[in-house]
């Protein structure tokens, strides 16, 4: 019977290697080339014999839509099966692996954080939902959302990235209906503390708000705001912290022309020399380097 699944990567691959391999798109090292990134399972896999070995991306969504086929994903630990008419979500820099059945028939779709960041808005919960590994039923809309995707990655129409953005939050949106909805709801405390933290990151990040002045303004101690945040992400709220303003780097290296000292002093750091090792230290590449790459200029 013809189906399909979805998975929103990250995680864990029986058999492999200790070291966990961090890429960007599968096995390429290089950032995202394009607003969004769409192909089918096949075009890398069938590469791999069907199997890709643990590896996590340090700052991509993805989002796996199976129609034919299946096989299994391993998800922090836990190997799950992969069937038609399911989604699997994994969040950014989750680790990750996956084992397909030959000839399994279906796309992936990359989504760089900072396109989450511009797509998601903190009041309605989304990335809270988003934000935790799990396997739930998909929907037809979904498959059609994708197969959109898919279409107008592969042409090369007016307003192209636009049309991308647009359809990518709406597969989003959908993806996180899915999940909450399978799980009964979001609507714990905890994922409600998330969701006031995740507000107050939007609004404070700029101000260089530690981990304490977070757990003060949430009326709880940085000991259980890290415990929230690790049930929610899997990671720290300090990490979160610092990837929210990285992002935020990154988005105006991308989309602005300022000085990277100007974009230092907009983000609160008042040594620009301090901010790039800062950056480079979380990302790999210096601001300046990461500014290059993207223009196509030797580094």
């Amino acid at each position: 019977m013809e189906g399909f699944a979805i998975v929103l990567y990250y995680s864990n691959m029986r058999g492999a290697a200790p070291a966990i391999r961090i890429y960007n798109l599968f096995g390429e090292s290089g950032d995202l080339p394009d607003v969004v990134h769409c192909e089918t399972i096949a075009s890398r896999s069938v590469l791999h014999d069907w199997t890709l070995a643990v590896h996590r991306h340090a700052r991509l969504h993805q989002v796996l839509l199976i129609e034919r086929g299946g096989g299994e994903a391993t998800l922090d630990g836990r190997v799950v099966p992969l069937k038609p008419m399911q989604i699997v979500n994994v969040p950014v820099g989750h680790v990750h692996g996956f084992r397909f059945v030959p000839d399994t028939q279906g796309w992936v779709l990359t989504i760089a954080a900072e396109i989450l960041d511009e797509a998601l808005l903190s009041v309605e919960g989304l990335r809270g939902a988003l934000a935790r590994s799990a396997v739930v039923r998909g929907t037809p809309q979904i498959r059609t959302t994708m197969k959109q995707i898919f279409a107008e990655h592969a042409a090369r129409d007016f307003g192209r990235a636009h049309v991308l953005r647009a359809l990518s939050s709406a597969m989003i949106g959908l993806v996180a209906r899915a999940l909450t909805s399978e799980s009964g709801g979001n609507g714990t405390v905890e994922s409600s503390l998330f969701r006031r933290f995740e507000a107050l990151l939007e609004q404070h990040h700029l101000e260089r708000w530690s981990v304490a002045d977070y757990a003060e303004a949430l009326a709880v101690t940085p000991t259980h705001l890290n415990r929230i945040t690790r049930a929610a992400t899997g990671d720290t709220a300090s990490h979160l912290i610092l990837n929210r303003l990285i992002r935020e780097a990154r988005r105006n290296l991308v989309y602005t022309n300022l000085p990277v000292s100007t974009i230092a002093y907009a983000l609160g750091f008042e040594d620009p020399a301090y901010f790039s090792r800062v950056y480079a230290a979380a990302t790999g590449v210096s601001p300046r380097a990461f500014r290059a790459q993207l223009h196509g200029d030797e580094t």
